[in-house]
């Protein structure tokens, strides 16, 4: 982004609502100064009834990308042109690029976890991982996990939505995914032999700090635990799980590697990582101060 915008400015943004709270204008606009490109990112509020017409809207003001939140990741994919083929499988999209009009969703969930667990050299294959949650981050880093090798048990407070992401796993894969109640006794349980713990629900994000979706006893130094949750940068479940031993991962790292494969469709450059994740740390703590 340079000094000025002007008619050559491409625009890029998010749409969600609630949006009051995001980080990524301050990290993408970071990143685009960065690279030198004229750029701008800025957030969009939109409410579920008017998502349509934002769509519409991208296409009349040539908005050159927008990533997807929360309520609208699934609902965006029917108004879209084309879907990337795991996006497609996953059956939530997060980023739309508009390519001369027309209008493309992706997935870089799956591709920042996939890339942050690479980054702190975690294989994969052959792993049992345990994921808490269900829903749209939940259903991009469960293909993730199904394709690069490794055993799945998902917790859910609603069984119903776990088993229907076991079923779409099985669907594509042919593979047997372990769907329960998230309840302490099917924790316990499943996490005796899990490797890999993943919490993708909302519990002990800010303003809840206090919370953890996993009572502390249960953790033990053999697990790797990764929450997604970048507001607080240290949940307590990272917390009291570092307490006991275990090696943990941050929501901050998927953030930022799932926003630079966001910026590298919608620019065609490389990412400047190390910008991005300076800038969403500094926003971060601005935040909480």
């Amino acid at each position: 982004m340079g000094t000025h915008l002007s008619g050559r400015t491409r625009i890029c943004g998010i749409i969600g609502d609630p949006i009051e709270h995001t980080l990524s204008p301050r990290m993408h606009n970071a990143a685009f100064q960065s690279a030198g490109l004229d750029y701008i990112y800025v957030p969009f509020r939109v409410r579920r009834e008017d998502l349509t017409l934002a769509i519409q809207g991208m296409r009349a003001l040539h908005i050159r990308g927008l990533s997807v939140t929360i309520p609208h990741k699934v609902a965006v994919m029917s108004l879209l042109d084309e879907i990337d083929p795991l996006a497609q499988k996953i059956g939530a999209v997060n980023t739309v690029s508009n390519e001369c009009g027309v209008l493309t969703g992706y997935n870089t969930d799956s591709t920042g976890f996939l890339r942050a667990l690479e980054a702190e050299k975690i294989d994969l294959k052959g792993k049992n991982v345990c994921i808490l949650g269900a829903g749209g981050a939940a259903r991009a880093i469960a293909f993730s996990v199904a394709d690069r090798g490794a055993r799945l048990t998902i917790l859910n407070r609603h069984p119903d939505s776990a088993e229907g992401l076991a079923n779409r796993i099985l669907k594509f894969f042919r593979q047997h995914v372990l769907a329960l109640e998230l309840n302490r006794e099917n924790l316990k349980t499943a996490l005796r032999g899990t490797d890999l713990l993943v919490n993708t629900t909302s519990v002990g994000m800010s303003p809840n700090f206090d919370e953890t979706p996993v009572p502390l006893t249960l953790l033990n130094r053999k697990l790797i635990i990764f929450d997604i949750i970048y507001n607080p940068l240290k949940t307590r479940l990272l917390e009291g799980a570092e307490k006991r031993g275990a090696r943990v991962i941050s929501g901050l790292q998927m953030l930022v590697w799932q926003g630079a494969a966001a910026f590298e469709l919608w620019t065609g450059a490389k990412a400047p990582m190390e910008r991005m994740r300076e800038a969403t740390l500094k926003a971060l703590r601005s935040s909480e101060d």
